[in-house]
């Protein structure tokens, strides 16, 4: 036990770190709210909120490990189909981030459904996917093995015709690694990409809003902390729930730049996280710091490209995406105020409306269909 109470103490000298901010405003939410209360609000909110209620057709296949992954299809109507009968209409597939899963796209899932053919899949470890076998065996998980587990998904869910590829943070890294493993099915069928809030590399230079002496200390003990932690499931587990409204306020500070958030848009984005076993978040974490995609970013020029972020993301920063769209032939780059980094549901009309435009410019929507989709709450940064 006393093992146990030593690796609880080098989280919370981490956590505590990161958690400052986020803290403060838990202590006065706790000098107003009783505990039972919030408890309440939240399960309210998870009862009441829709958002991850979209299902679509669903498909299993298995990665190059065996690894189980969870895909779903939402088909486009035959009356949509019949406008590309000389040339036939892109697929989209969305590629969600770290401790989330497909449900985080549910705003412009619910937007393009009965407009276009849509695939969304879970990351291995993430969602409805299996946990990954290779990483159970002791593999580490690496960027280049999302990669092959999309060209995976891709085979066995839109094994023809032209692609559009959506990715939001790790999902957009996945993207990159597909490019640089199989770059001749993005020359022959990729049509369009999306980055959402993502990098290609140099993550370890983020501070994540901390002061340089709190990075310092973060860096030099979280990758042991989360090893720690990741072979102390139940314990981590226990404690993240007797630590919730914490947890609540991190994730909150974290994932979005505006102060008006939904709660209920808030509470689902808490849910997806708070779902990812702790372990796999450890498992996970290494595989960004020795991220560098930049180079693989040349397989794309030859398809126009949309690079979009929050101008307060703390994870990844908007300056990322400017180097990002700086590697591009053909970039739109799209910073949005007061937005973090999830952005897409923090600011949904934003982004689904230019995600129909660069669907519109890829050919899988009439340019009349993204009139109007969205306003004057982000400003093109190029």
């Amino acid at each position: 036990m006393s093992e146990n109470w030593r690796k609880a103490g080098l989280a919370g000298a981490a956590i505590g770190v990161i958690a400052a901010g986020a803290a403060a405003g838990v202590a006065v939410e706790r000098l107003t709210v009783g505990r039972g209360m919030r408890r309440k609000a939240r399960l309210a909110l998870d009862a009441s909120g829709p958002y991850g209620s979209l299902r679509g057709t669903p498909g299993k296949v298995r990665a190059d490990d065996g690894t189980e992954l969870y895909y779903e299809v939402d088909e486009a109507p035959e009356a949509k189909r019949s406008r590309f009968r000389r040339k036939a209409a892109p697929t989209v597939v969305f590629c969600h981030g770290y401790c989330l899963n497909q449900d985080s796209w549910h705003f412009q899932r619910a937007d393009l459904r009965g407009l276009v053919r849509t695939v969304h899949w879970d990351q291995r470890s993430h969602g409805r996917s299996e946990r990954g076998l290779a990483q159970a065996d002791g593999s580490p998980l690496t960027i280049e093995q999302l990669g092959r587990d999309l060209k995976t998904v891709i085979d066995a869910a839109a094994p023809e015709g032209p692609l559009v590829l959506v990715g939001h943070s790790m999902g957009g890294m996945t993207i990159m690694a597909l490019g640089e493993l199989f770059p001749e099915l993005v020359r022959d069928r990729v049509v369009g990409v999306a980055f959402i809030g993502t990098s290609s590399g140099r993550l370890s230079e983020v501070t994540y809003g901390l002061p340089a002496a709190g990075v310092g200390v973060v860096r030099r003990v979280l990758p042991g902390v989360l090893r720690a932690l990741g072979a102390e499931v139940e314990l981590v587990e226990r404690g993240r729930r007797a630590t919730a409204d914490l947890f609540a306020g991190m994730i909150k500070r974290y994932s979005f730049g505006s102060k008006d958030v939904d709660p209920a848009v808030s509470r689902f984005a808490e849910r997806m996280i708070e779902n990812t076993p702790i372990d796999v978040v450890a498992e996970f974490y290494p595989a960004f710091q020795e991220h560098d995609k930049t180079a693989a970013l040349a397989n794309l020029d030859h398809v126009p490209v949309l690079v979009l972020a929050g101008d307060k993301d703390l994870i990844t920063p908007s300056g990322h995406s400017e180097i990002i769209a700086e590697h591009l032939a053909d970039p739109e780059l799209v910073v949005v105020p007061d937005a973090g980094h999830l952005v897409m549901l923090e600011h949904p009309e934003t982004v689904t409306g230019r995600l129909r435009e660069l669907l519109a410019r890829a050919g899988a929507l009439p340019a009349a269909a993204n009139v109007g989709a969205y306003g004057s709450t982000a400003h093109p940064a190029r």
